[in-house]
Order: C-alpha cells, then structure tokens, then sequence
C-alpha cells in the first residue's frame, strides 16, 4: 500500500520518494513522479521556492506520471500516443558523484590558474565529461541536467564543455579533437580569473570602459594558456578566438571565417546559448525556444554547420513532455526531429490528432506556445 504525506522542502532527505511532478514555465517536467530524491534534486526545489511537495512510500512500484497528468486523455489519443512514440536520443547524464568532482576541479582551476596541478585538474574533469558521454553513446544535451555549481563561471564552463564534445562527436571528430574542445570549454572562460571583482560581478550592465576590460578576458585566457606547454596551440587559439564572428565583427581580432579555428566555431554557437538561457543579477534567462530561435537568426555571425549540429543536439521539448498548440489543443510529444528542433511530432490529447509539425503542410500553421 502506498502512504502519500505532504513535506516542507527544508524537510526533505535524500532518498525520498517524490509523489507529484515539478515542472517548469512551460509546463515541462522538470522532476517526474516517483522519482528517488538526492541532495541536487532537493537544492533544485529550494532554489524553485517550491514550500513543499508530496512524497509516498510503499512496496508498490510507482509508475512516473506524464506531464499534466490531470488533462483527459482519449482512447484513441493513447493509441496514437503509443503507436507513434520514439524515445528521445541517449543524453549525457552526470552522476551526483561525478557533478561534485566536476564543481570541485572547475572552481580550483578557475582559482588556482599559477599551480601546478593545473593540467591534471583539467584533464580528470574532462576525461569525466567524455566518459559520460561515451557510457551512453550519448548525442544530445539537457541542459537542465548538467548543473554543477550555482557560480555562473563555473556552471557555464561546463555546459559550453560539454555541449561542444557532443557536437563535436556529432560532426564525427576524432576522440582526440572532442577531448580537447572539452578542455577548451572548461578554460575557455579562464581570463575572467584576472579580471577585477567589481567588473565581473556588477549587478547592471558595463560601461564602455569596463566592457573593454571584460573583452580582455579572452587575451588573458589565451596568456595563461599559452604559458603551459601541455596545451596544444589548438586548444589556447579556440580560447582566444570564442568570441570572434564569421563576419568579422568579434572580438579581439575581429578576423573573418577562414582564419577561424574549428574548435572556436563550436565554442561560439553553444557560448552564445548558455548565456542566453542563464540568468545573471542584471538579465532574466531567456526560454529555450527563444535562445534557439535567436541562434537561428544569426547565421551572419556563427559557423551554419556548428550551429546546425548543435540545433540537432538541443531536445527542446523531451518525448512524453505535454504542450499547449497554437490551435488551443494540448498535445504530448511523440518525436522529436533532428532537423526541427522546434516542432516535433505531437498527439493532441483530446482529439487524437496526429500532428507532424515538420513535414505535415496541413500543420503550417500550428506552433508550440
């Protein structure tokens, strides 16, 4: 028999069993159903200002409950549902164990930039980062699962990390090219480690003369860099060069595509987007649909076959996830599509309408809200 009780957050343990779904602005599932709580998942509901949540125990096996459960759905909607589903690609998952070693390297590396365990720090936090992905021959990204650190620095470095193996290992890349953007996408940020406190932490945005200070850091990163030989030039130019545009117009060089290295192309699309969806003391975070389509906006700016193979990584909307159509239908995803990552497949919960939001002309006209 299964006992559901009521818990204030800052009662909760580690351990329990959440009876309810945690979902987001969106209304996508953040924490399903009868999942296992451990210390990140219940920093996660403090952080959400959630007071409380439900939590059940039993011997009975718990089934994970779909986003919004409580909207009806038909007979031939759970058909179409089960007739259409495919389950999303493998993402990267990082255990409790290995984001503790991850947030623990990253923050010495970013504080101790003179000692003499800087490389080996580096090298076990990537060769974690590329076990994750390889257990799971993993090829796609939440981003929602990769939080490290509540430190911007330090949490970013590990997305931009992370993110940029995965599409390198999508582009086909040799293993030694994908480890080595990861240490980029650690240090790529390095720089700010001399930039002064006041600059790096101001709740508002800079002035010219502290923005030019900022824009350093990427010349600072590549000095610190440079100084140690264990480091192919490779890695320390995509440092330097992960703020530069195809167009000419980044900095500090402000060089065009062909002088561009590749790893730097990479970096620059999945910068981009993690700044955009985090937020910071003088900017709200953007949804992912908007950091997404604002990525697509920028073809002038950012590599296209770096930013498709990311816009192939990104699952925006996970199988299983419940949304809201345009046509006032909700709806559950059923596929998702590599090359459209804003509209997959969905099965409208009361009709059981089938709708190919990539292929199906008929549906042209039907978004995502």
């Amino acid at each position: 028999m299964i006992k559901r009780y009521f818990v204030r957050t800052r009662s909760l343990q580690e351990g329990m069993r959440i009876d309810q779904s945690i979902k987001d602005r969106m209304d996508r599932v953040l924490i399903a159903k009868g999942t296992i709580l451990d210390s990140y998942l219940i920093d996660s509901l403090h952080k959400l200002e959630i007071g409380g949540v439900y939590i059940s125990e039993g011997e009975e096996d718990v089934v994970q409950e779909n986003a919004l459960d409580q909207v009806p759905v038909s007979a031939i909607a759970k058909n179409n549902i089960s007739k259409y589903r495919e389950a999303d690609p493998a993402k990267v998952k990082l255990t409790e164990s290995v984001k503790k070693r991850v947030s623990e390297g990253i923050q010495y590396l970013y504080n101790n930039s003179e000692s003499a365990n800087f490389t080996s720090t580096t090298n076990s936090i990537t060769n974690n980062l590329m076990k994750a992905i390889n257990d799971n021959a993993a090829i796609a990204v939440d981003i929602n699962a990769l939080k490290t650190s509540d430190e911007y620095t330090f949490k970013h470095s590990v997305d931009v990390a992370t993110m940029s193996m995965v599409i390198a290992k999508k582009q086909g890349l040799k293993q030694e090219d994908i480890y080595n953007i990861g240490i980029a996408g650690l240090l790529h940020d390095m720089g700010k480690s001399k930039i002064p406190l006041e600059i790096l932490n101001k709740p508002a945005k800079l002035n010219d003369e502290e923005f030019k200070i900022m824009k350093s850091h990427s010349v600072l990163g590549y000095e610190i860099l440079k100084e140690k030989n264990e480091f192919t030039p490779a890695i320390s130019l995509a440092v330097l060069q992960h703020h530069e545009k195809m167009n000419g117009r980044g900095y500090p060089m402000g060089v065009t595509s062909e002088k561009i290295t590749p790893y730097a192309k990479i970096l620059s699309v999945v910068d981009v987007y993690d700044a955009l969806v985090t937020e910071r003391p003088y900017k709200k975070s953007l949804s992912q649909r908007t950091a997404v389509e604002m990525i697509m906006s920028m073809t002038e700016e950012l590599d296209i076959t770096a930013m498709k193979t990311f816009l192939s990584s990104v699952i925006l909307y996970p199988v299983d996830s419940t949304v809201q159509l345009s046509n006032g239908e909700m709806a559950r995803v059923v596929k998702n599509h590599a090359n459209a990552v804003l509209r997959p497949t969905v099965v409208g919960l009361t009709s059981g309408t089938v709708y190919d939001l990539t292929d199906d002309i008929s549906c042209a006209n039907i978004v995502i809200q």
